[in-house]
This record gives structure tokens, sequence and C-alpha cells, in this order.
């Protein structure tokens, strides 16, 4: 461990969206923060499907990573100091798990653990449409102090691709922490343009 530099615990678990993960990770070394990386055996599958990462590299981006089935892990106690932890993306299981306290794995009992600390805990949950039953355990981990952030685009910040919208999403969680990370594109505004065609419409 690094004296005096933030610790930030990263989950990466099965939805579609790993990228998000990645580019926490690059993001935090880029600010450095150092990350507690555990990922679940369902993103394991989504990594090989959406990047052409190995598990090798993408334990690399982290300052440690935890075996999923390692409960005794550090991260599994709340007397480890961290500014939070973030799981992106945050599969629908995953966000049941953790709204029910019933942890079967490190990523989830981390998670938990977060909670009960009063630390920041950002899922990125990635799932379309909900049902009410998604959406229940929602307003339950919001009672509970999670913050919902699912990666929607900001169009305000005029994205040229794929990698500036996802960029954005990471970043804008990011600042749930106090992390403020270049590639954000801050709202500053209404455009002349803009203000204009609001008066046209008055």
């Amino acid at each position: 461990m690094i004296a005096n530099r933030p610790r930030l615990v990263v989950g990466i678990s099965g939805a579609s969206g790993i990228v998000y993960g990645v580019r926490v990770l690059d993001a935090c070394r880029e600010l450095g923060v150092e990350t507690h990386l555990v990922v679940s055996r369902a993103a394991l599958l989504t990594l090989a499907q959406e990047t052409s990462l190995t598990v090798a590299d993408l334990t690399a981006k982290a300052y440690l990573a935890y075996r999923v089935n390692d409960v005794g892990a550090m991260i599994a106690s709340g007397s480890a100091r961290t500014i939070g932890m973030i799981v992106a993306p945050c599969s629908v299981r995953t966000m049941s798990e953790i709204a029910t306290g019933v942890t079967s794995s490190l990523l989830t009992r981390a998670a938990d653990v977060t909670l009960k600390e009063r630390r920041p805990l950002v899922l990125m949950v990635r799932e379309t449409p909900l049902h009410l039953g998604h959406l229940r355990t929602m307003v339950q981990l919001a009672e509970m102090g999670a913050i919902l952030a699912p990666p929607l685009p900001a169009f305000y910040a005029k994205p040229r691709d794929i990698a500036d919208i996802v960029d954005q999403s990471v970043g804008r969680c990011l600042d749930l922490f106090g992390l403020s990370w270049d590639p954000v594109k801050r709202w500053d505004g209404m455009t002349v343009a803009g203000a204009a065609a609001a008066d046209e419409s008055d």
C-alpha cells in the first residue's frame, strides 16, 4: 500500500459494458489512485466477448487484484481504509445480491462493507428495459445509501465516438468520489445559439 494515496475498490460484474470497468482502472492510474480490483466469473466471459484483452491484461491495470472467492481479502473488511467502491458495469444479479445483504462473493461482500462503513458505493447498472422488480431493488439500494449511476450518454458534450461516451460516463462517476479526470467535459452554460433558439420558442 502507498501512504496517503487514495484507495478505490473496483468491481467488474458480468453485464455488457466491461469497457467501463477498464476505463475506470485506466483513469485511476492516471490520477494516482490505488485500485483494488475484483472481477466476477461472468465478467471474464464478457471480457473475452467484448474486448481483445486477456485476464492478465485486465488485472495488470489494477494496483491489486483479488480472486472473486477470496472472502478473506483485505477489502472484505471495513477496517481497510478506502474512499469507496464502484461496480462498473453492475449486472442486475450483482445489484440484487448487494440489495439483499446476502453476499456470496468478494465482489458483493466488498460492496456490503462499503455500505456499512457509509462510504460511497457507485453502481453503473447496465440493464434496459427495467421491470418493477429492478426498480424496487434500485429504490432499496438508494435507501441503503448506494448511488445508482447507469452509464447514460451526455450529448451536450458532443461525443465524437464511443470512447468519448464511455469516458464521460466514467469521469462523472469518478466525480462522486471527489476525483476529477481531464476527459470529462463540463457543462458551462447554454451556447449563444441554444439560448437564441430558446428565446424564439417563447
